[in-house]
């Protein structure tokens, strides 16, 4: 199947749609769903990289189920702005200033918000600095901030290679992605043109992780210790056992360090869960965004932890246990 006009893949029931922001940005998403509750979707970080990449799966089922759906690719990626000034220069900090002109643009006051790897860290950012417009939140393998940082140890896989040929898009998919048919002819291409697009902004993603570090005002902008962790939002965490870009024993580190939150780690699951298995995780997200709470099947399906006590405020407890109560 060809590209769109846009240069991006036609999925049934996902609409291609710009806003103007604020600062005079022009923002591209992918949106699915007419009424409901409003969800924003946040994607990774991978090269090429974009709403509809990282959502193509999710987005239709929730607008299904009733949900009005927003996918938005970040400054640097996708069909974002390419131009200098709205590149991301400040990494996470550009990237949390972008969602909330986002969200304020498309008038969306409350709204339920998830994001997987880099999405995962933004959503986490976006929580902590804005929680009073949150209604739920969920995660997918990626970081918390100083909260729980990471123990340093060098993945398994390199995905920062990229050299611009449709060989090595593809090679990074099949790194983190374990459902190999769902890295489609139409996908790669998609992606190596988004990369292309923005090989100048891209550097800033994580480059500029240092240049915070120095500026301990800029630090406090995104620190998430003794914050995340205090918040009492409904929030959810689905890890992975097989990701071997973020392992999932960075996963356990983080459940320690957040009590509130209710995690699982399914099994035959990469770093993009909601590829590897997109009907259990849209089942989960749908459920949990639905109820605030996931069922006893579906958190049995998605591997619910066995780490510490279930939350019964997020999980339906066996009925043997809900008896005992």
């Amino acid at each position: 199947m060809a590209l769109t006009e846009e240069g991006i893949i036609h999925v049934p029931g996902l609409y291609s749609r710009y806003v103007r922001l604020a600062n005079g940005s022009r923002a591209h998403y992918m949106t699915a769903g007419e009424t409901g509750p409003a969800v924003v979707l946040l994607h990774g970080g991978i090269a090429g990289s974009s709403g509809l990449a990282g959502w193509r799966f999710m987005a239709p089922f929730l607008a299904k189920h009733g949900f009005r759906v927003y996918c938005p690719d970040m400054p640097g990626f996708g069909l974002a702005d390419t131009r200098e000034a709205f590149w991301p220069k400040l990494g996470q900090i550009s990237h949390l200033e972008f969602v909330r002109e986002f969200v304020d643009a498309l008038c969306l006051d409350n709204f339920h918000i998830a994001g997987n790897s880099m999405g995962c860290m933004n959503t986490v950012n976006f929580v902590t600095a804005y929680p009073e417009r949150v209604l739920s939140f969920a995660l997918i393998a990626g970081g918390i901030g100083d909260l729980a940082p990471f123990s340093g140890t060098r993945p398994s896989v390199d995905v920062t290679q990229f050299d611009g040929s449709a060989k090595s898009m593809r090679e990074m998919m099949e790194a983190i992605i374990l459902r190999k048919e769902a890295i489609t002819d139409e996908l790669v291409e998609m992606r190596v043109a988004a990369a292309a697009r923005h090989k100048d902004a891209y550097p800033y993603v994580f480059g500029s992780m240092q240049t915070i570090a120095r500026d301990p005002n800029l630090s406090a902008r995104i620190s998430t210790k003794g914050r995340f962790d205090k918040l009492t939002i409904p929030g959810i965490y689905l890890y992975g056992k097989q990701d071997v870009l973020i392992p999932v024993q960075e996963g356990y580190k983080q459940e320690d360090a957040t009590p509130n939150i209710q995690y699982f780690y399914p099994d035959d699951c990469g770093h993009q869960g909601q590829t590897d298995q997109p009907e259990m995780f849209a089942q989960v997200f749908m459920e949990f965004f639905k109820y605030g709470k996931v069922s006893r099947k579906t958190a049995d399906w998605a591997g619910v932890s066995k780490r510490r006590p279930e939350n019964p405020r997020l999980v339906e407890l066996a009925t043997s246990r809900r008896a005992r109560t």
